[in-house]
């Protein structure tokens, strides 16, 4: 019998607008989050509260002032444009919802939501291909403590990370049909950033550098983010006919030198000095655009590149609200419904 179903479409979220109150707040609940910065509480609070959050403020609300357009935030129109063309998808026995980790709209008024209609299955879908404690991790976690304080009694399908799903690639290399690749000299997989230490959590006693994952997922990686990032771009330049030395993978967005590298900025730059001058980028850790991907990627890496003797860096849009993304949800959501039922 079908089961009356939510589906939480979960992102990390947004300021609520380009203002240095409301970027504070979104940072402050965003980075003290124990799943982002995992660091002691006491050591976690001092270095957030007394450190970053006041340096990076006024450069912060910067940043949101040249994302935010006429509509608003990217992450959140897009994501409403995507449960429209969802929930028209998925029909009458479906109901999509909006829960961003942080700030609004909130995973905990859809859950309120949620209970008061009384569903009886929940789909729990953070929109990040490849698992991380830092997004698919705290997602889930939020989302059952709300469960369990709520008392909804429903069965709960979670959707752990789909970077390997061939409708999620297809996606993808969908999108890049818009470009001639035979254009550009190199492409570039650029992919957000991880402290060192939250990956080797996926593999104790395997450093980050010694972990072989170029090639394929090692067993021990099947919840490693860098094989799974790896991996994507593979599975991505296979289907465009790519060869391993049209392409490279790097990592953006680090807080320090222990983070996941290479790193992306720098990789550019050495293109460059290779003779590359025109370089693609994808971006598949981001189904939708946002600050990562418009104003680093396709704004500061550009002008970067141009300062620097480069003529072009493409940003590769990501998937957004369109249709064989929205293809690509649905089925994901019936294989995980499916495997739910027979577990």
């Amino acid at each position: 019998m079908n089961k009356k179903t939510a589906v939480i479409l979960s992102n990390v979220g947004t300021p609520d607008e380009p203002k240095a109150g409301a970027v504070r707040r979104f940072l402050f609940y965003f980075l003290n989050d124990k799943y982002v910065i995992d660091l002691p509480w006491l050591l976690r609070k001092f270095l957030v509260n007394c450190i970053i959050i006041p340096f990076r403020i006024k450069k912060s609300t910067k940043l949101y002032e040249r994302l935010w357009t006429e509509n608003g935030s990217p992450i959140i129109y897009h994501t409403e444009n995507l449960k429209a063309k969802l929930q028209k998808q998925l029909g009458d026995n479906f109901e999509v919802f909006i829960g961003m980790r942080y700030e609004n709209p909130n995973y905990k008024k859809a859950l309120k939501e949620i209970k008061k209609q009384g569903f009886e299955r929940i789909v729990i879908f953070p929109l990040f291909p490849q698992y991380a404690q830092s997004t698919t991790e705290t997602a889930f976690v939020s989302a059952d403590l709300e469960i369990k304080k709520l008392n909804i009694k429903a069965e709960i399908v979670k959707v752990n990370q789909f970077y390997d799903h061939p409708a999620f690639i297809k996606a993808f290399v969908d999108r890049a049909k818009k470009y001639d690749l035979t254009k550009y000299d190199h492409v570039l997989f650029s992919y957000h950033g991880l402290p060192n230490r939250q990956v080797e959590k996926c593999h104790p006693g395997i450093k980050v550098e010694a972990c072989d994952c170029t090639q394929s997922v090692p067993e021990h990686g099947k919840f490693c983010y860098r094989a799974t990032c790896f991996a994507t771009s593979r599975l991505i330049a296979k289907k465009l006919g790519l060869k391993n030395s049209d392409y490279s993978n790097a990592f953006q967005s680090r807080l320090s030198k222990n983070w996941l590298s290479p790193f992306s900025d720098e990789l550019i730059l050495e293109k460059l000095k290779e003779g590359k001058k025109n370089i693609l980028v994808f971006a598949p850790a981001f189904v939708t655009d946002c600050l990562e991907t418009v104003i680093e990627i396709g704004e500061d890496y550009h002008e970067l590149f141009s300062e620097n003797g480069g003529e072009k860096i493409q940003l590769v849009e990501s998937l957004n609200a369109s249709d064989t993304w929205v293809n690509a949800i649905v089925e994901i959501i019936g294989e995980n419904i499916k495997t739910s039922n027979t577990n």
